[in-house]
C-alpha cells in the first residue's frame, strides 16, 4: 500500500532531539512522536502536555511516527489506526543517551503520578 504523500515527507528531518514545546517551556515528556509532514517532535498523549496531538490538531498534519529507539510504527489521526510508512530522514529516534521520561534534569520525582492514562 502506498503511503499518503501529503501526510508523509520522507526527506524532512526531525525538528530536534526533544519535544519542541516542552523544551521552550522547561517541561518534560514521557515518550516522543514525530510529525511525518514537517518533522515536528512532540510529546506523546501519556505526557502531561500532549504536544504531538496538539500539533496534529493545530497544523492538520495527520500522521505521526514514534521517535523512540527500537520503534518503527506510524499512526494516522484521521483513521485512528496504525499504518505503514517509508524510511524517514535521520535521525529516526531520540538520542539513546537521553532517558525516557526526559530530558534528564527536568523530570519530577513523582512523574508517574503526572502521566495521562
Amino acid at each position: 500500500m502506498k503511503y499518503d504523500e501529503t501526510a508523509i515527507d520522507p526527506s524532512v528531518p526531525p525538528s530536534g532531539a526533544g519535544c519542541v514545546e516542552c523544551d521552550q517551556t522547561g517541561g518534560w515528556w514521557f515518550h516522543l512522536r514525530r510529525c511525518t509532514a514537517c518533522g515536528h517532535i512532540g510529546c506523546c498523549d501519556n505526557s502531561p502536555a500532549q504536544h504531538a496531538t496538539g500539533h496534529a490538531k493545530a497544523s492538520g498534519h495527520s500522521v505521526i511516527c514514534s521517535f523512540e529507539p527500537g520503534e518503527d510504527w506510524f499512526w494516522d489521526y484521521r483513521t485512528e489506526s496504525f499504518m505503514h510508512g517509508p524510511a524517514l530522514a535521520s535521525p529516526t529516534h531520540r538520542p539513546v543517551d537521553q532517558p525516557a521520561p526526559g530530558p534528564r534534569g527536568r523530570v519530577p520525582a513523582d512523574w508517574q503520578a503526572k502521566l495521562h492514562p
